[in-house]
């Protein structure tokens, strides 16, 4: 019985070390999980997809692939470019960079998978469709890819060029949000569409210039010029207040003028106040990579709110 009993008192001091081992292995799997969704851009398929439907709630437009094909676009894009600044992104951001390297392989073989996937998806609605499938990639090696040539210009890629930088992918990122989805329905272009590319146009400019902030040492060692490098953190945080302000307004004479419902511009202004909210951290806070990510998630916000603007009685 003695022995017993030892045996039993012991039982939990052998469960200790494997409750500790467990967890350990949770925490692990934990920060790998979120290194794949983040650094791979995988979660920036998947806010890309809310914006579309978003887009199609904003246009009234029927279901169609669009979501899945801006999502396959959107993580192609951004996976390549994270392995193509792997080096530089290094000064700024080494986790990502680490990351970027050490699955170098896999994320070219899934980027290509995923542009190849939409562009065959994007075949099913048109030759319009297929056209601005393509255009977040062309935008992309214009962007980032050294195609000018030199001595005629102080620049080698639009990256380099001072506001034309974040314009360039946020014209991009507009359009295909925008556009794709009307070329699936076979729509119109309306006023409404008009207000929507202007929307996201200025929202994804935001978001384009607060992850210069944390970049400014590097961008600044490679010759690229962005608003935090030229003129500052204070002003680059209070330009970005001004483009919200825009935003703002633009959603109230999209109300005004009939274009939106008001339960779509509530949704907007809940974005609006998300994002300004945001860029309140710019340049106060030293968790400069979570300040991206919540950037990125105004979008997700929106959606959000957009669906519970829907069953209010506005």
């Amino acid at each position: 019985m003695v022995h017993d009993t030892q045996a039993l008192s012991n039982e939990p001091d052998r469960a200790a070390p494997m409750h500790s081992r467990l967890n350990e292995w949770a925490r692990r799997q934990g920060e790998r999980g979120w290194d794949a969704l983040v650094y791979s851009s995988a979660y920036l398929a998947l806010i890309a997809v809310a914006e579309v439907a978003v887009v199609m709630h904003l246009l009234s437009l029927p279901p169609n692939a669009a979501p899945v094909v801006v999502g396959l676009v959107t993580f192609a894009v951004y996976t390549s470019d994270r392995i193509a600044d792997a080096d530089t992104d290094a000064v700024s951001n080494p986790r990502q960079a680490a990351f970027a390297r050490r699955h170098r392989d896999v994320l070219y073989v899934l980027a290509s998978l995923s542009y190849g996937l939409a562009v065959a998806l994007s075949v099913l609605g048109g030759p319009v469709a297929l056209a601005i499938t393509l255009l977040p990639g062309v935008f992309w090696i214009l962007y980032a890819s050294d195609w000018v040539p030199a001595g005629g210009l102080p620049f080698h890629r639009l990256k380099e060029v001072l506001l034309v930088n974040s314009a360039v992918v946020a014209f991009a990122w507009a359009a295909t949000l925008t556009f794709l989805p009307l070329a699936f329905a076979d729509a119109a272009f309306t006023p409404t569409a008009t207000v929507v590319f202007a929307y996201f146009f200025l929202a994804t400019f935001v978001n384009a210039e607060i992850p210069n902030v944390r970049d400014v040492e590097g961008d600044r060692e490679i010759g690229v010029s962005t608003l935090p490098v030229v003129f500052g953190v204070r002003r680059t945080r209070h330009v970005l207040y001004g483009i919200n302000l825009a935003v703002a307004a633009l959603a109230g004479y999209a109300a005004l003028s009939g274009y939106l419902s008001a339960a779509a511009v509530l949704a907007l202004l809940v974005g609006v106040g998300y994002s300004c909210a945001v860029t309140s951290f710019v340049g106060r806070t030293e968790r400069e990579d979570a300040l991206v990510v919540a950037a990125e998630c105004t979008f997700l916000f929106v959606f959000v709110a957009l669906g519970v603007a829907r069953s209010l009685p506005v």
